[in-house]
């Protein structure tokens, strides 16, 4: 069992049939009445984010996920292929799952799969990934009325804000949480 005062992002809690992560975590010492712990928590299955308050000393059972490094193969239908790092057993993850991180997944590309019970519950991108201009229009030299960004199109078909000096074949470094630009690489 973990009571509040041991919580740490990234700390995984089973809550009423639920598997959460500690996203953020402030304890709290009023000056009157008890104490307590503000968190925001995210639901593995549903991807909701949750702000929830507990009294100081609650107990919550910790929830074993298992995370395991995975190849991404291919695509048939709904269904995406992946072959587990160790075993070089198949892994099949339904779309549902990978939503967030379609947009940027290309053949070959490694991911964390995270399991809960026998169930694959999560899909995680590496944090930055690199990837190849495939169209954007040309951006003209003192074009920044508007902003210094242009649209362009990347070799998995998302399409992200880039600066003009961007080009097609260019590759560029990505980060996976906010979708944004980093560098040219």
């Amino acid at each position: 069992m973990i009571s509040t005062n041991q919580f740490k992002s990234g700390l995984t809690l089973e809550i009423d049939g639920e598997v959460f992560v500690i996203v953020e975590y402030q304890p709290v010492k009023p000056g009157k009445g008890g104490a307590f712990v503000r968190t925001k928590m995210k639901n593995l299955r549903t991807k909701k984010v949750l702000d929830r308050t507990f009294r100081a000393e609650e107990k919550f059972q910790e929830a074993f996920v298992e995370e395991k490094k995975a190849q991404f193969l291919y695509e048939s239908g709904h269904l995406y292929h992946f072959m587990d790092q160790d075993t070089y057993e198949e892994i099949i993850v339904d779309k549902e799952r990978l939503s967030e991180i379609i947009p940027f997944m290309k053949e070959n590309m490694e991911i964390s799969i995270i399991i809960y019970q026998g169930q694959i519950i999560e899909a995680r991108l590496p944090m930055f990934i690199e990837l190849k201009v495939t169209h954007s229009e040309p951006g003209i030299r003192g074009d920044t009325s508007k902003s210094a960004f242009k649209p362009a199109n990347l070799e998995t078909g998302v399409s992200i804000l880039v600066p003009l000096f961007v080009n097609v074949g260019d590759t560029i470094k990505i980060d996976t949480r906010t979708g944004e630009y980093v560098e040219r690489v």
